[in-house]
């Protein structure tokens, strides 16, 4: 059956006469005008089916959209036709912020990779929700996560009230909830992830997630989304705290600092997360770290240079269940996504 994805080759050659950041709105705005029109709208849908379970939720494939494409969540029923098993938007805050000056996105097609210092731009956590509610994808059976992170302006040393206040709006909204503590755009952000800080806030959310269940009548699972510049210390002091704190999931990876795959390249000393076919290997090992650490039943996400089916399923064989793809659409277009499927 025809469909837009097979004429992404084309496409693509347009966008990447734009800027990254204007080649991503501009995609999303011609993705929505598509499914808005009724006689367009199956150009841009897809449904491939491989059935599993994931943090106790039932997902039509493991093929999943990461956080970041959508971060206020306003295109959530257009993308959740796409293909996706599930999907995730975000990172949203509790106020809004306008991110890191442009521009803050750059391509590297050498290597199929991106950096980006966007910085949690978004229109904050009532806009989100707002859109959130109004689109009909989980009522249409899609699994949807919902990804929260904290202001820029607010201190590290109180970071917990912001994922509180973010955990206590999305809940009642979510079928799993991604605590993000791990994006290189927020300055010190990362410091989450030490053990002392991490056992702080997953303490605080632990409590509050039992709060939200008893009011709410269901319990929505949570995952945690950590980086792929951890040290063997790091990794295991997370895995003992995901399962003191009873965490449901963790995402593997967030973008890398790390620039050894790109030296010498345009735009190869820009700031920011790099993203894309050089974190493959490096989430790869986190992902086996995790693995071995956390027992053969805890569900791991894998995300970090899904470019492939091959890959895909190489996350898998390192100890993922699912897979989430972000970078990897804007190399090789949405027909990834059933190339994945397929090849797990």
């Amino acid at each position: 059956m025809f469909n837009l994805f097979s004429t992404y080759p084309l496409a693509r050659k347009a966008l990447f006469a734009m800027s990254a950041e204007a080649a991503h709105d501009a995609t999303l705005s011609m993705l929505q005008k598509t499914y808005d029109c009724t006689f367009t709208r199956g150009l841009i849908q897809d449904n491939p089916l491989k059935p599993i379970k994931l943090m106790g939720l039932s997902l039509k494939n493991p093929v999943g959209l990461a956080a970041g494409l959508d971060k206020n969540g306003a295109h959530i029923d257009v993308l959740g036709s796409m293909g996706f098993g599930f999907i995730e938007v975000g990172t949203v805050t509790p106020k809004p912020q306008p991110g890191n000056p442009k521009p803050r996105m750059f391509r590297l097609p050498e290597s199929d990779a991106l950096i980006n210092r966007l910085g949690f731009n978004n229109l904050g956590l009532d806009v989100f929700l707002a859109n959130v509610q109004r689109s009909r994808y989980r009522r249409q059976g899609g699994i949807l996560g919902l990804n929260i992170g904290k202001n820029a302006t607010t201190p590290i040393e109180q970071a917990t009230d912001d994922y509180l206040i973010g955990l206590s709006g999305v809940y009642p909204h979510a079928d799993y909830i991604t605590i993000n503590i791990s994006s290189p755009n927020t300055q010190n952000l990362r410091r989450l992830q030490d053990a002392a800080a991490l056992n702080e806030l997953l303490s605080a959310i632990k409590q509050r997630r039992e709060a939200l269940a008893n009011q709410h009548q269901r319990h929505v699972p949570i995952a945690l989304k950590i980086a792929p510049d951890l040290d063997d210390v790091q990794i295991i002091e997370i895995a003992e705290l995901l399962l003191k704190h009873q965490i449901d999931g963790v995402i593997a990876t967030n973008t890398t600092l790390s620039r050894e795959a790109v030296i010498g390249q345009p735009h190869a000393k820009e700031t920011g997360g790099l993203s894309g076919a050089p974190l493959h290997a490096q989430s790869l090992k986190v992902i086996a770290a995790l693995r071995q650490h956390l027992g053969a039943e805890f569900p791991i996400i894998g995300v970090g240079g899904v470019m492939s089916g091959q890959q895909a399923k190489e996350k898998i064989i390192a100890g993922a269940n699912a897979v989430q793809l972000y970078t990897g659409l804007i190399y090789k277009g949405p027909g990834l996504i059933r190339d994945c499927v397929k090849a797990m």
